[in-house]
């Protein structure tokens, strides 16, 4: 196997990953999968074997009130107020909303403006923590979700504040009710992890086996699909050994291996993988009676519900060549990404930080942003190599990269030039660029070094502005 040791290679992109150090699995066996996408290299090495841990608590969390799609969270609390591990903190604000729950014990400090990944400053919780407290959850009750009606988990669902946690965020109570005169047949579970780096999946698959599974029940209840399927990239193996000996042999769930290739982790690519189904342009999975969770949302779900507890921590990847001591970690959501580095260590050489993975994650201004139920990765670049990616822009020169490594076939060129042009209105009504979901295989593979996933981006949230 190729020795993997660059971060980007001379262009500033991340180089190709060998055919040979996929696997043999891929090599003899072809395994499912979508047109075109990318190999990058996968770096997954460097946390892959590592068990998760849990780090100590720091001294303060920012607890965002919207940390997920849909309208923010209510404030239940009060600047003075004493809250135990696991209390509702903020509520719901109507259906696409979910609640806020204290990850720690400890005093509200302030509620105001706190830091945000994207930039702007929102509203947030400031929780100082009772570093001498025990932390045990002291906020729950017992309850039997196999046993409820399918309206009574789903409530629960929204109760326990769980999102997408393979970093969509969208309530997952939300995706249980399929629009009206449709059916959730089929539950397709998300253990693809298709972006570098990331293993916290990985490991979820392997260390909470019987917690993945019980969510994978729950949900099967509240949706009413007759099977699910487990979609795990053949990069992993072992997981898929694991998942399939631990599998009840009465219940009508399956462990399937598909490709590894970027983005397989994608909704619309896994089940086109799995399934052979392709989701209209401009329609919901649940349009095809199919329904998408991440591995980790349903073991959060088999661990949470029965206990009626709410969503306070999630586990966390922190990778990169510089970063000293990486591992998968249970990362109490509020925690800032300042402390969670200086608890793993970082060398002189770090660069730029990245949470989530390098292809669709996003570069952080300040270390100060907390972790949120979305973030499944924190990335360190080396310094170098964060340089390197900044290469002159130079004009497109037709070469048709960017169409062939489209998954979902788009015309990336066509749309970079016209998002040059500010032309954003045929963008959306020719080009179709509300359908990019922004992977960044585009901008990957472009030897012009145009960057096609920001253009597109920006273009988007110009359209959102546009009067109808």
């Amino acid at each position: 196997m190729q020795e993997q040791t660059a971060i980007l290679d001379s262009s500033g992109r991340f180089p190709a990953e060998p055919r040979s150090s996929r696997g043999l699995f891929s090599l003899f066996q072809r395994a499912p999968t979508f047109d075109h996408g990318i190999h990058p290299l996968e770096h997954k090495e460097l946390t892959a074997d590592k068990p998760i841990r849990r780090l100590p608590f720091a001294p303060e969390l920012i607890i965002p009130l919207s940390q997920h799609k849909g309208k923010s969270a209510i404030p239940l609390v009060k600047v003075g107020q004493e809250v135990v591990r696991g209390e509702p903190i903020a509520q719901a604000d109507g259906f696409v909303s979910v609640p806020m729950h204290a990850p720690a014990t400890g005093v509200i400090r302030k509620i105001g403006l706190g830091p945000t990944a994207e930039g702007p400053k929102a509203p947030a919780i400031f929780l100082k923590v009772y570093l001498a407290a025990g932390q045990q959850v002291l906020y729950d009750h017992e309850q039997d979700p196999e046993q409820m009606e399918p309206e009574a988990i789903i409530a629960a669902v929204q109760a326990a504040g769980l999102v997408g946690l393979g970093g969509g965020a969208f309530p997952s109570h939300v995706k249980m009710i399929p629009p009206t005169g449709k059916a959730i047949e089929t539950l397709v579970v998300n253990g693809c992890e298709c972006e570098p780096y990331l293993t916290c999946d990985h490991r979820i698959m392997l260390e909470q086996t019987d917690s993945l599974i019980r969510g994978i029940r729950i949900a099967l209840r509240a949706t009413g699909a007759k099977r699910a399927i487990i979609g795990v990239e053949d990069n992993k193996l072992d997981a898929v050994a694991h998942l399939r000996a631990r599998l009840p042999k009465h219940l009508p769930i399956t462990a399937e291996a598909v490709q590894t290739k970027y983005p397989q982790g994608a909704e619309k690519m896994l089940i086109r993988s799995l399934l052979g189904l392709e989701v209209p342009a401009g329609r919901l999975t649940s349009d095809i009676g199919v329904a998408v969770f991440n591995v980790g949302t349903l073991a959060q779900m088999g661990d949470l519900l029965p206990k009626s507890r709410g969503l306070i921590e999630r586990v966390v990847t922190v990778s990169g060549l510089p970063v000293e001591r990486p591992g998968n970690f249970m990362v109490p959501i509020g925690t800032p990404v300042r402390f969670l580095l200086e608890q793993v260590g970082v060398k002189p050489n770090a660069g730029g930080v990245i949470l989530g993975g390098p292809m669709m994650g996003m570069t952080v201004a300040s270390l100060d942003v907390p972790i949120t139920k979305s973030v499944s990765g924190v990335v360190v670049l080396e310094a170098e190599d964060e340089n390197a990616a900044r290469k002159q822009v130079y004009p497109c020169i037709k070469c048709g990269e960017c169409l062939n490594a489209c998954p979902i076939s788009l015309n990336p060129s066509m749309l970079g030039e016209l998002a040059q042009a500010r032309d954003y209105a045929t963008m959306s009504a020719d080009y179709h660029l509300d359908q990019c979901f922004e992977c960044g295989c585009c901008a990957y593979v472009c030897p012009s070094n145009i960057p096609l996933t920001q253009y597109f981006r920006i273009s988007k949230a110009i359209n959102r502005k546009r009067p109808q």
